[in-house]
């Protein structure tokens, strides 16, 4: 990989714009940029000054998206060498080393993009595989690079990676003018990854599960569910791979049963249960939640605890009010189920789905069913997933624990 050179391009702001930017953010808008001077191309590090010229960093630039540049540094004079990935990477490293238990970095999240200052690429860490998602054209550029960079300072703490594989098979990457693309980055490999947490052992599938192949984010609040479920009867809808149907029957739950659309996600699940010798108490069907829910209400069926875990139900500004609707609706059948004196377990996915709309949601959903909730405790993402605050696009996980009175 050939580093760029050097910057020969300039781009300047609209007065009055970059506000995001300039409250922290990473991004600048194709509609916040007043002219470019200097010659570049799509994917290339530029320079950024505001109206006035004063200097507010370097990023890479690429006219198919509408995030036209995505800052590295704020630094206009910072050098893009291998020097620079490497202290970005040390640093998201040492992070984790502080935040997470020994135990719990043999699968983590590594890389979360803009929220360690590496804008566009998330690299997960399964034992000893990589599994990179990459989903801007600048970073592109630079994956294999820092994927090696990451294996040596690994390896420095005694985790020998043994490859590493891509997942950038996102339709985001559309929008950066990309094709969609998974393979391995380097030397092929046996991609059957088994992974334990929370005590649980699961079958990680890198190269067609969803996403980078596991949810690493929802770690904590998957063992938080383990005392709750204790010694009760539980449902668990979007179940995926079983993970919090898993942890609940781990925890002690009397039985548990756990709905996905996916017919694959269920035959992961299954497969899991018979890992953990759980499958004689979790049990798994595929079914549309949706569908699902309303017949089990109309047979009368009741639980101590349900786990609503669904996908996101939009990844646009626009779309949110549809999600909404349906974050209401999903909440009110599953509050349906729930003993009096039960506990629900609920979450959002989306960052457009603000905390604060989101607890508003759940309080119409439980006025209209004629439910009362007390509140257990509230969560959010794992801290290998940071949120910075500046970047709001970084804080995307909700999760609430309450008990039905």
């Amino acid at each position: 990989m050939l580093l760029q050179s050097e910057i020969t391009a300039t781009v300047k702001l609209k007065k009055g714009e970059g506000r995001y930017l300039k409250s922290g953010g990473a991004w600048i808008f194709d509609n916040e940029i007043d002219s470019c001077t200097g010659n570049y191309n799509n994917g290339d590090i530029v320079r950024v000054i505001d109206f006035d010229d004063y200097p507010m960093g370097i990023g890479y630039i690429n006219n198919n998206s509408k995030i036209r540049i995505r800052m590295l540094s704020r630094d206009a004079k910072q050098k893009v060498d291998e020097e620079f990935f490497r202290e970005r990477l040390r640093a998201a490293w040492n992070y984790r080393k502080t935040v997470l238990s020994e135990t719990d970095l043999s699968s983590c999240r590594v890389i979360f993009g803009e929220a360690d200052f590496l804008p566009g690429i998330t690299i997960d860490k399964y034992e000893d595989v990589l599994v990179v998602e990459s989903l801007a054209l600048g970073i592109d550029r630079y994956k294999e690079l820092i994927s090696d960079i990451l294996k040596e300072i690994l390896k420095e703490d005694g985790f020998n990676i043994r490859g590493v594989f891509e997942r950038s098979d996102s339709r985001e990457r559309k929008k950066e003018g990309l094709p969609v693309h998974k393979g391995f980055i380097g030397e092929e490999f046996d991609t059957d990854i088994e992974i334990t947490e929370n005590g649980i052992r699961y079958m990680v599938d890198v190269v067609n599960g969803q996403k980078t192949g596991f949810f690493l984010d929802q770690k904590y609040n998957r063992l938080a569910m383990q005392k709750i479920c204790r010694g009760k009867k539980v449902l668990d809808c979007f179940t995926h791979m079983g993970t919090f149907a898993l942890n609940a029957g781990y925890g002690g739950a009397t039985s548990v049963l756990g709905l996905d659309i996916s017919e694959y996600a269920i035959e992961q699940a299954r497969a899991n249960a018979r890992l953990n010798n759980l499958d004689n108490t979790v049990s798994f069907r595929a079914a549309d939640v949706f569908d699902e829910l309303p017949k089990l209400i109309d047979k009368g069926e009741k639980y101590d605890v349900v786990i609503l875990d669904p996908p996101a139900f939009t990844k646009s500004r626009e779309a949110t009010r549809r999600a909404v609707k349906g974050y209401r609706e999903i909440n009110m059948k599953g509050l349906k189920l729930v003993n009096n004196g039960g506990y629900l377990a609920t979450c959002s996915c989306s960052h457009f789905m603000t905390q604060e709309l989101f607890i508003k949601t759940i309080k119409e959903a439980a006025t209209a069913v004629h439910r009362k909730l007390r509140q257990v405790e509230f969560r959010t993402q794992a801290p290998d997933h940071p949120i910075l605050l500046s970047a709001e696009e970084s804080y995307y996980l909700k999760f609430y624990i309450f008990q039905v009175v």
